[in-house]
């Protein structure tokens, strides 16, 4: 196949892309506007190859996203390219509005361009697969409630609403034009090339550094924690054999609160590199409590029963293995992270917020 990625140099883009290009033998085109966590270093390993193509191109341009269309014939869209998350989009919402939504919609009616002049079987066997996010339910009251694919839509920030948005637009353009689309909600990632904002590189970086490890409120949050390489995995498989107008959830069978994997980070941290800074006998004793967020969800679980029993998928990382391999990663590839802090892998100083981004 021919698959054009959007947002293919942010963290599960570039793990869908290096996972196509080193497990098939189809040929990709990245669409990224590489802002703030795109990161064209994340793609080094498959960049030289005759398979992959790339254009710095944001989803809102109708015209370039046309002009790609028309160049590369792509048999099927995967669209990651999204603003996000939360924190950042209580701080700015109007970037979350313009990308997520107005965004998605142009890139729906390009797509639709494209496809209506199709001959008939490469319009039969054309795929567009939006991918999203399990916040778009809300959060679930009970400790044995799970997000299924029925699930209303419940978003509680800037960041969920959007994505609910674009979702419904995906299905509308299915219902109203027939352009044959499908869509995947997931939970958390995590792994590799993650930006260091976020939950687990944040507390990996910190703590190297002594620096405190922000935890907010009283950590309970829980959450159902994917590894990145499993979710790209299931992408692939939804692309290939998922059914037009389904939707299917994808989570990693890892429920976890935040605090508890905090320390989980911290357990490893002193088995791997026992040599702490600041005097400090445990990396634990950096926690630092923080006020809780507006409207922060308590709980999201994903019920990925309907894609392991009609598509074969399931996760193969645990917890326990998978949070293993990312400390590993983050230890091995200091370079990478610390381009990403200095802001040196995006040409400018950017800096580096010191949040937690969950």
């Amino acid at each position: 196949m021919k698959i054009l990625i959007t947002g293919g140099a942010g963290f599960i883009g570039s793990a869908v892309a290096r996972y196509i290009i080193n497990n098939t033998s189809d040929e990709i085109y990245i669409v990224d506007a590489l802002t703030y966590a795109g990161n064209m270093e994340s793609l080094n390993t498959i960049s030289n190859t005759k398979r992959f193509h790339f254009g710095k191109v944001d989803i809102r341009n109708r015209a370039d996203l046309d002009r790609i269309f028309r160049e590369f014939t792509p048999d099927a869209v995967m669209h990651l390219a999204a603003e996000s998350h939360v924190d950042r989009s209580i701080d700015g919402p109007d970037s979350f509005i313009s990308t997520n939504i107005v965004g998605t919609y142009t890139l729906l009616e390009s797509a639709r361009n494209y496809w209506s002049v199709l001959d008939k079987a490469k319009k039969i066997g054309f795929r567009f697969h939006h991918i999203s996010t399990d916040e778009v339910y809300g959060d679930l009251d009970s400790t044995d409630a799970l997000f299924t694919e029925t699930t209303p839509y419940s978003p509680s920030s800037p960041y969920s609403a959007s994505k609910a948005a674009s979702d419904h637009l995906v299905r509308a353009w299915l219902r109203t034009y027939g352009l044959p689309t499908i869509v995947t909600n997931c939970s958390n990632n995590y792994g590799p090339f993650h930006f260091p904002e976020k939950l687990i590189p944040l507390t990996i970086l910190n703590a190297l550094e002594g620096k405190p490890l922000p935890v907010y409120g009283n950590g309970a949050q829980i959450r159902d924690w994917l590894y990145v390489e499993d979710h790209a995995r299931a992408l692939y498989t939804v692309i290939t054999k998922g059914e037009i107008g389904e939707t299917y959830n994808i989570g990693g069978n890892n429920e976890r609160k935040n605090i508890e994997v905090v320390q989980a980070v911290c357990l490893l941290l002193d088995e791997l590199v026992p040599v702490k800074p600041n005097g400090i006998d445990h990396y634990q004793e950096l926690i630092t409590y923080v006020n809780d967020r507006p409207g922060h969800d308590l709980r999201y679980a994903i019920d990925a029963s309907k894609i392991k029993n009609k598509l074969g998928w399931q996760p193969k990382e645990t917890f326990e293995s998978g949070i293993k391999k990312t400390v590993e990663w983050y230890l091995a590839n200091e370079q990478w992270w610390c381009r990403v802090k200095n802001g040196s892998y995006a040409g400018e100083r950017l800096g580096l917020i010191n949040k937690i981004a969950i």
